[in-house]
């Protein structure tokens, strides 16, 4: 069982979340708080696995509460937030302070009406690898280019799909990446409205462009799309330009975005001058897509279970037979760049 401390200044959220997700069958939710200095308590006496935690809350912030939390009592925590740019923002802070997931609140939004996507989020954070996602002293996140290092750019296109854990990861990727790479498509598992305010932060620490995706989109070198919350994202090609087209339909392995579906059609599209990243999150999306990219002739890359906050669809695709190279997130960009280029970094 999963016990779980729901944190919310709402008694209305409260007793939904607690009534709903004790209704399922690996989940026991073993108490309530109305704010951070409840829940501290709470904490200490009842060991949760996870807590569910709002970011706006009387007293103590959920923020300047998370930040207490990973310091001094590291658990997996959940954010849950109503769908709000504002909010976005926020719960992308907790991400960086070392929440393991970010959803919206069940109801706040015709995109997620139901409890699911707040359950499959408990169950990533429960077999999280907390260390890893908790905030490390800045490592250097440069890398040496030579003079005589030149990349081989034409019609090619790098794939990223990610999910929990996969925020710190993408940006630990396109941070060190120059402005001259291939053109980029992301996906994150995340709701809408807090993938324009990823694909903001993201802008605002790289060299490269990087802006949420809108449909018809030119893929272009030093540009990185990421796919908005609730749309799918896939790569077309006409002659010798490529660009991305948005759609609804259903979602894949429970998600939309989905990281299959961009996957399969890059492969389709590009073929053998693609590069196909996987990282870490929970589930299986993004592993077939990947082990079809490869079998077109991609270059095909896996984050490793060392540093993965969830090894799951890394995981997966390995054992699809999908990956080329199995490699710490650290080192992702160079052996991005090294695949570009016939000069070793």
């Amino acid at each position: 069982m999963i016990k779980i401390l729901v944190v919310d200044d709402s008694a209305i959220v409260r007793k939904i979340l607690s009534e709903e997700l004790s209704a399922v069958d690996d989940f026991k939710v073993i108490d309530t708080a109305a704010d951070p200095y409840m829940a501290r308590e709470k904490i200490a006496q009842l060991r949760p696995d996870v807590i569910t935690l709002d970011v706006d809350m009387p007293r103590m912030d959920g923020l300047s509460f998370l930040a207490k939390l990973m310091k001094y009592y590291p658990v997996p925590v959940v954010i849950v937030s109503s769908l709000t740019p504002q909010n976005s923002e926020t719960a992308l802070h907790a991400l960086e302070l070392g929440a393991i997931e970010v959803v919206s609140k069940p109801g706040s939004g015709n995109s997620t009406p139901s409890i699911a996507p707040l359950v499959r989020a408990i169950r990533a954070a429960a077999v999280a690898n907390l260390p890893n996602q908790v905030i490390m002293e800045e490592k250097n996140n440069t890398i040496t280019i030579p003079d005589n290092f030149e990349l081989k750019t034409p019609h090619k296109i790098i794939a990223i799909g990610a999910s929990t854990g996969g925020t710190k990861a993408v940006e630990n990727v396109l941070r060190k990446l120059p402005v001259n790479v291939p053109g980029i498509l992301i996906v994150q598992h995340m709701p809408e409205v807090f993938t324009a305010s990823f694909a903001a932060r993201l802008n605002s620490v790289c060299a490269l462009d990087v802006k949420e995706a809108r449909d018809n989109d030119a893929v272009v070198p030093g540009v990185a799309l990421v796919a908005p919350g609730n749309h799918h994202m896939l790569l077309h090609r006409s002659g010798t330009k490529y660009y991305v087209t948005l759609k609804d339909g259903p979602p894949v392995h429970h998600q939309r975005p989905s990281v299959d579906v961009l996957f399969q059609s890059v492969a389709r599209n590009s073929g053998q001058n693609c590069i196909g990243m996987i990282l870490s999150g929970m589930g299986a999306d993004g592993a077939e897509g990947l082990r079809v990219m490869h079998d077109s002739g991609a270059f095909t890359i896996a984050q490793d279970e060392k540093s993965c906050v969830v090894f799951g669809m890394a995981k997966e695709a390995i054992k699809l037979g999908a990956v080329d190279k199995i490699v710490h997130i650290d080192n992702c960009a160079k052996v991005v760049l090294n695949h570009l280029s016939h000069v070793n970094l």
